[in-house]
């Protein structure tokens, strides 16, 4: 089994979720971080003073697969979140070495 972690825009979760989805992932978690990369961050304006948003505010999404669909998932993502531009987020692949359904106390894939 293996932890994906996808860091997105907030305007790409639900293509990237959909994405997923077509790809048989039907179990993820979505958390909405903030932090930055190469852009390190941006300037906007309120009331005509300019200030520094040095934190950019993302959607963080993770799913657990089996190693088989590992590739499949990856592209799904990269297609679906990718716009071209600084900024489009990141995907961390790491291996798991279980999973324990807390209601049945099944383990391993059959916990997905």
């Amino acid at each position: 089994m293996k932890k994906i972690e996808a860091i997105v825009r907030h305007y790409k979760l639900e293509d990237v979720k959909n994405a997923l989805t077509e790809q048989g992932i039907a179990g993820m978690t979505i958390t909405e971080v903030r932090g930055f990369g190469r852009q390190k961050g941006h300037t906007e304006m309120y009331r005509g003073t300019e200030y520094a948003v040095d934190f950019v505010p993302k959607v963080k999404i993770e799913a657990i697969v089996d190693d088989d669909r590992v590739q499949a998932a990856v592209d799904a993502i990269l297609k679906s979140a990718h716009t071209g531009q600084i900024g489009d987020g990141k995907v961390f692949v790491s291996s798991l070495d279980t999973a324990i359904r807390i209601r049945t106390g099944e383990t391993g894939g059959e916990a997905l």
